[in-house]
Order: C-alpha cells, then sequence, then structure tokens
C-alpha cells in the first residue's frame, strides 16, 4: 500500500496528469466504477439467487482489490490536489473507507480462522497435558503446578469479556501475559524436575513438558482472541457502514458539481 501510494505520488509530481486532462477524466472514471463494483460483494454474499455466481471467497477478493485499486486511481486522478469543498470531503472520506477496510480484512481473518478448529486444538492439548479429570494420566503429571498454573489460566481467559477495555486487553496485552506464564511455567518445570537423577530423562521432561505449556498457552489465547475479534469486527461494522454513505453522497455530488460547472 505504502509503495502504491508513493507511485501516485511519483505520477502527481511528474505532472503527467491534471485533474481536467482528459485522460485524467477517464482514469477518475475507471476508478469510480471499480469503487461501484466493490457493492457487488455484498450483495453476492447476501442475496441466495447469486449463489450460482462462484464461491464467495472469489467475490471477497475482488471486493478487496477494486477496493484498492479504485481508490488509487482516484487518487491519480486527483494528483494530490483538492480543488473544491466537496472534492475534499469525497477524498478523505475516500481514504478513511480504504483504511477501514484494511483494518476489516484483518479482523475478518481472524474471525474467519476457524474457531471449532482452534477448540479442538485446545481439547486436544488439554487430554495430553492431563487437565480432562476424566484422564488419569498426562503429560504433566510429573508437575503439578503447572498444570494448575495453565487450568487457572485458562479459566481466567476463556471467560465472557465483560466490556470493550477487556476485549482490547486481550488483543494487545494477553500476549504479553502469555509470555509471562510460560516463563513461570518453565521454572515450575526446572523445580518438579531437578531431583530427577537421570540427566536425559530430566532435559526430556523439560523439553517435552516446555513444548506443550507453548502450544497449550497458545491454543487458549488464540481462542481467547477469537471472542474479543468477533466483537470488536461487530463494531468495526457499525463504524464503517456511515463512511461509505458519506463517500457516495460526496462522490455523487463531486460528480454533478463536475458536470454542472
Amino acid at each position: 500500500m505504502v509503495s502504491a501510494i508513493g507511485a501516485a505520488w511519483f505520477i502527481a509530481r511528474q505532472g503527467w496528469l491534471r485533474p481536467a486532462d482528459d485522460v485524467s477524466y477517464r482514469i477518475a472514471i475507471a476508478g469510480g466504477l471499480m469503487m461501484l463494483a466493490v457493492f457487488l460483494y455484498p450483495l453476492r454474499k447476501h442475496i441466495r439467487a447469486l449463489d450460482m455466481l462462484g464461491a464467495t471467497r472469489w467475490w471477497l477478493w475482488g471486493h478487496i482489490s477494486l477496493g484498492l485499486l479504485g481508490p488509487w486511481l482516484i487518487l491519480v486522478h486527483s494528483s494530490f490536489h483538492i480543488g473544491s469543498l466537496n472534492a475534499g470531503v469525497a477524498l478523505w472520506s475516500m481514504v478513511i473507507v480504504v483504511l477501514s477496510g484494511v483494518v476489516g480484512r484483518f479482523l475478518h481473518a481472524r474471525v474467519h480462522r476457524g474457531l471449532r478448529g482452534e477448540r479442538t486444538t485446545l481439547d486436544d492439548l488439554r487430554r495430553r497435558a492431563g487437565l480432562v479429570e476424566a484422564e488419569a494420566v498426562g503429560r504433566l503429571d510429573f508437575a503439578p503446578a503447572v498444570a494448575a498454573a495453565l487450568r487457572r489460566f485458562e479459566q481466567q481467559e476463556l471467560a465472557a469479556p465483560t466490556h470493550v477495555l477487556d476485549m482490547f486487553r486481550r488483543l494487545m496485552w494477553l500476549p504479553v501475559r502469555q509470555t509471562g506464564v510460560a516463563w513461570r511455567c518453565r521454572r515450575l518445570l526446572r523445580d518438579a524436575t531437578a531431583q530427577e537423577p537421570d540427566l536425559a530423562r530430566r532435559q526430556k521432561l523439560r523439553l517435552g513438558g516446555g513444548r506443550l505449556v507453548d502450544r497449550y498457552l497458545g491454543a487458549v489465547v488464540r481462542v481467547s482472541q477469537y471472542a474479543a475479534y468477533e466483537r470488536v469486527f461487530a463494531l468495526w461494522h457499525v463504524a464503517h457502514v456511515p463512511f461509505v454513505v458519506l463517500l457516495v453522497v460526496s462522490a455523487v455530488v463531486h460528480v454533478i458539481a463536475v458536470h454542472a460547472y
């Protein structure tokens, strides 16, 4: 994205195009049509009669591609020059919508990677660690303090988010806490195996236990963050739509003004 903006800036600085030129006008039309085509994706997603037109993931790919290329052409057309109030509103609305779209794509990837798969992984790790009551034997039986620390971390972080700050805490701070818990579990592993006379077995227990701790904590964090990302994604939808409406209205006003005057 930075490279694309740099290329548009380079074209503008060379003076090859001016907003009033015929070529620049055609570029603006192409960019505008691409941005209109972006609205085909939500239609495909919500109208069942359009299911025959291909998989949603390909429509999403087109939605993202056109949502980046169209605004880039508009940016080239503008030459980074705002000639009127309505043009400025349209341009900045477009910039906000594009940035919001980038954030939305990031959240979409986090939400739709599959909570079911993450929970399956966590359940498997829980059994292997011996943290399921029905399991009599587990790989962390030799270190009950580590198993207790993992249970406590899971219980605290898999509870439903209570407020917005808790959601952002999970997204921003939880990986830091994960590192702290992992370090503490490794220290407990060293303590639990300190009396093991066989050096090779002691190292094997510490290495295997450490790997299991890392995978277990990682699975808990991913499941915990999923719920937070899902809530933030819903909030993003609420914030994104008004900017899209503002962009459409300001773009229509700009086109009418250009052709009227």
